[in-house]
């Protein structure tokens, strides 16, 4: 059952969605690192590396989501659900997705500010497609990090109204996620 019904989301908005929140804490993980660590870490390249090429992925996966999300069916919303959980439902879920294309623009950005591509993980580069900037760098770094921990905060949102629906109005909201 690739696609999504009335009862469930398909096999890949499933795989789309819980490979992207994997990667999602991962990301924020190894972007909270790279912000911790010294010039003189041997660690200073690596873990920054890897997040830019996992941060490209996840764009990838990301489009890929919302591309599906549009062809696919997908379960209702829960009729036991009243006017303003359906209305922060949607609004969290477009958040979401928002969040979920400004953070790596304003990462490249970050990224790309000094003209150099972005190497993902040696496969292949994602150009400078603007010219180098001083000033550039600061300014699309303070968007990521808050963008990036406001996205943080409104995913743990998201668990949170997914648990409470899952156990507190046992509506099986949960279950059309996980299958």
């Amino acid at each position: 059952m690739m696609r999504g019904n009335r009862q469930r989301y398909g096999v890949v908005a499933r795989l789309l969605h819980w490979s992207i929140a994997l990667l999602l804490l991962v990301l924020l993980i190894t972007g909270w690192w790279a912000t911790e660590l010294s010039y003189y870490d041997r660690l200073y390249n690596t873990v920054p590396y890897w997040h830019r090429s996992l941060g490209v992925l996840t764009t990838v996966l990301i489009v890929l989501r919302i591309v599906w999300a549009l062809i696919d069916r997908r379960p209702p919303l829960t009729h036991s659900m009243r006017r303003w959980e359906k209305v922060a439902a949607r609004t969290g879920h477009i958040s979401l997705y928002v969040l979920m294309l400004l953070v790596p623009i304003s990462g490249y950005l970050m990224s790309t500010a000094d003209g150099r591509p972005v190497d993902v993980f040696g496969w292949f580069q994602v150009p400078a497609l603007l010219a180098a900037s001083s000033g550039r760098e600061e300014l699309a770094g303070n968007a990521h990090y808050f963008l990036a921990f406001g996205g943080a905060w409104l995913v743990l949102l998201h668990i949170l109204a997914a648990l409470k629906h899952q156990f507190i109005d046992r509506d099986g909201t949960l279950r059309k996620m996980i299958g």
